[in-house]
């Protein structure tokens, strides 16, 4: 796992915030539905693929995964009673003045600019799709982290299409006119 200088390659970050994510039962899809319900009335001819692609590309990003890591290494301590005290508590209850998993998933919004930024605050506020559910106490399951990063994730990937729409419209084209693995390139459109 370790590279050139003690470094971790990215190949396997990324797989790694990934499987965080899913052993958390968080698809990329889930997020996806997310970003395709913000965006859908915004652009014309957006397929759900646009938005899987425009997630994928987001968990790409070393902020990104590395929160992701942070945050759900720290939902599965609590879960296991392996935090001290009162941070403990504090996790496992989500208590309200606890803004430390909001502080983790505005770090990695922050890349992707202002609209990610509001989107992320709507989606905290409003907790649409997969977030409503991990938000939602059920049994021993800690999410205090995952809720916000998915949220995260889902904003700064919708941030990536509303930026990417702009530029097909100064093409005169529109999300109809492109293959959705263009999102998934190194290139924006």
């Amino acid at each position: 796992m370790n590279g050139k200088n003690g470094r971790v390659h990215s190949n396997d970050v990324t797989k790694a915030a990934k499987e965080a994510l899913e052993r958390r039962g968080v698809k990329i899809e889930d997020i996806a539905e997310i970003v395709y319900l913000m965006q859908k009335q915004y652009n014309d001819g957006l397929q759900m693929e646009h938005c899987i692609n425009s997630v994928t590309r987001v968990l790409r990003k070393r902020e990104v995964q590395h929160a992701v890591l942070v945050g759900v290494e720290l939902d599965e301590l609590a879960e296991k009673k392996m935090l001290s005290q009162p941070l403990q508590q504090i996790v496992e209850t989500d208590e309200g003045l606890f803004g430390v998993d909001e502080t983790l998933a505005l770090g990695s919004v922050l890349t992707y600019g202002s609209i990610a930024l509001t989107t992320y605050g709507h989606l905290d506020k409003e907790k649409i799709g997969i977030i409503k559910k991990l938000d939602t106490k059920v049994g021993e399951s800690v999410h205090t982290f995952l809720d916000d990063l998915v949220a995260s994730i889902a904003a700064s990937a919708a941030s990536r299409i509303a930026h990417n729409m702009r530029d097909l419209e100064e093409e005169g084209e529109t999300f109809a006119d492109i293959p959705p693995e263009v999102l998934d390139s190194d290139d924006e459109i």
